[in-house]
């Protein structure tokens, strides 16, 4: 008979790292730390027939640019 809280089984380290994977793979999405890669990915969907994507420093300096060009207030 199996009761709630007994000892940790087998399959418990594989959840734990999963669920770390998990969390790391998000808090990378809502940080930003993943832009590169995600920018690969869509470039290799989309424009795959366009040359060669940017490297990681030419994507960061773009990235820069487009964020602190122009106007940032809200009024």
């Amino acid at each position: 008979m199996k009761t709630a809280g007994t000892a940790l089984n087998a399959e418990s380290p594989k959840r734990l790292a999963g669920l770390a994977r998990k969390a790391w793979g998000f808090l990378r999405l809502v940080s930003g730390d993943d832009a590169y890669e995600r920018y690969l990915a869509h470039w290799h969907h989309h424009h795959r027939d366009e040359g060669a994507p940017m490297d990681r420093a030419a994507f960061h300096t773009d990235e820069l640019r487009r964020r602190w060009s122009g106007i940032k207030r809200c009024c």
